[in-house]
């Protein structure tokens, strides 16, 4: 098979980061959304089977079938946005399920129609840049400021890094991997967690359809997940010129009105099981898409499998790798995901200052999306491209001459 003469060890590699933060760093804001519907364990571990599988099957197969990285995730600010509004407004599982189907819903509405993607292809490249450097960077802080915890730990990972660059760039992010798992299993640097042992069983609920929470849940996190989650999805795929592989020699790119229809699609199907919102990924995309994962750009895709069968194994074995996941300290996994997302910061922000008519917009941009300002419930992403776009009318709007 032609994907197992394609996959290296860096690509894997990347796939296993991918996974480690994407988990790692926001799963506990899911709980706390599963919990605010009054969420039973049965249900939480269902919430993991649901997701699990949703974003595993909308990642690995459609990077299969087009040889291209398509990276899926769940959407954490619809997460948070869900924890917040479940508390104040009292609803219960199924109206949750009920809102999740009908965000979904709307969301295969602006896939199908391609609503969405004519609003992106509007956005200059300076702007779509900068708000994937802003959202990057972010990880790429978390991970030096680990040094405050863990100095060894992050001097040795970097130093790795470096010398991996130098040396062996394309190992350069599993080498720094191996090194902190090994310095940290030397020193019992892992949390000890009891394991669970056998597969996760999915626990059905039945959707209750309401206008209060179509109005309350279902429209905010739809408006969130398109603002904050899709928004720098598609800023990450043509970042990493897969938005549009012409420009390479190559076919067209991702078809991305098709693919957000997919991530619809997947939610309306596994909502009464837990999938709340499955979008574009930007963070994990950023580290799958980029030269880090492989050398050769037509053979990403790898990576993206990669990812997509690890995700589907959490989903099976949602308890026990679950476990196995948290027990890697903090600042192990914010170091190795700010180092693997540094080379596609650096590009991105080159891309966003290269012109210097664009380069006051792409700076503002780029620092309200990396303030993490939330306005309205919603993200700082949306807002930093509303302002660069601003920014841009005010320094290059000229009325039109009128015509004697």
């Amino acid at each position: 098979m032609q994907f197992f003469k394609d996959l290296s060890w860096s690509s894997f590699t990347a796939g296993f980061v991918a996974v480690l933060v994407g988990f790692t760093s926001s799963i506990a804001i899911v709980f706390q959304a599963a919990q605010a519907f009054g969420a039973t364990p049965a249900m939480l571990a269902s919430w993991l089977w649901a997701i699990g599988i949703g974003m595993g099957l909308a990642t690995a197969l459609p990077s299969l079938w087009l040889r291209k990285p398509v990276m899926v995730a769940w959407s954490t600010p619809g997460a948070a946005v869900l924890a917040s509004a479940g508390l104040a407004g009292g609803y219960t599982m199924g109206d949750a399920v009920g809102a999740f189907m009908m965000s979904a819903a709307l969301i295969i509405l602006v896939g199908a129609t391609g609503w969405f993607e004519r609003v992106m292809n509007r956005i200059p490249v300076a702007l779509a840049s900068a708000l994937l450097a802003g959202v990057l960077a972010r990880f790429g802080l978390a991970g030096f400021a680990a040094a405050q915890s863990a100095l060894p730990l992050v001097v040795l990972m970097l130093l790795t890094y470096l010398l991996g660059k130098r040396f062996a760039p394309r190992y350069a992010v599993p080498a720094t991997l191996l090194i902190a798992v090994l310095l940290v299993a030397g020193q019992n640097g892992f949390a000890h967690v009891d394991i669970p042992l056998g597969l996760t069983v999915p626990v059905f609920v039945a959707p209750i359809f309401s206008f209060s929470a179509f109005v309350s849940l279902a429209l905010p996190l739809f408006v969130v997940t398109m603002a904050s989650q899709n928004l720098p999805g598609v800023a990450a795929i043509r970042a990493s010129g897969f938005g549009d592989e012409r420009a390479h020699g190559g076919d067209a790119g991702l078809p991305i009105s098709k693919i957000i229809t997919l991530t619809g699609l997947t939610t309306l199907v596994l909502a009464p099981l837990g999938a709340f919102s499955l979008n574009l990924s930007a963070i994990t995309a950023a580290i799958c898409m980029g030269p880090e994962a492989h050398p050769d750009r037509a053979r990403r895709y790898t990576a993206a499998v990669s990812c997509g069968v690890l995700y589907i194994a959490l989903g099976l074995f949602g308890a026990t790798i679950m476990a196995l996941l948290t027990a890697f300290p903090k600042e192990l996994v914010a170091a190795i995901a700010g180092l693997a997302l540094m080379g596609t910061i650096g590009s991105a922000l080159g891309a966003a200052l290269h012109k210097e008519s664009d380069r006051e917009a792409a700076m503002v941009t780029f620092l309200i999306t990396l303030s993490g300002v939330v306005i309205g419930g919603v993200g700082s992403a949306f807002w930093g491209v509303v302002a660069g776009a601003v920014a841009l009318a005010v320094q290059h709007y000229r009325p039109a001459k009128r015509q004697a």
